[in-house]
């Protein structure tokens, strides 16, 4: 059996207290932390030629920065 069934078998077992507990580590497993946001960051940073990046800029200034009192 591999350990991905061994652990839905486990958890089939659980009373269902012991079951949240268990979703919220399986949860917070799954976050990335805030030193691998970090990481990322710094590894994608710059990663945009500067006309494009400028280009995005202008871009979600033009659409993004207006509100529409008639809007949803």
């Amino acid at each position: 059996m591999s350990p991905l069934e061994n652990i839905v078998e486990d958890l089939k077992s659980l009373p269902p207290a012991r079951l949240e507990v268990a979703a919220d580590f399986v949860h917070r497993l799954k976050r990335i932390s805030e030193q691998e946001r970090q990481a990322i960051f710094t590894r994608t940073a710059g990663a945009l030629p500067t006309e494009e990046a400028d280009e995005l800029n202008r871009v979600i200034e033009e659409g993004c920065e207006k509100i529409d009192a008639r809007g949803w």
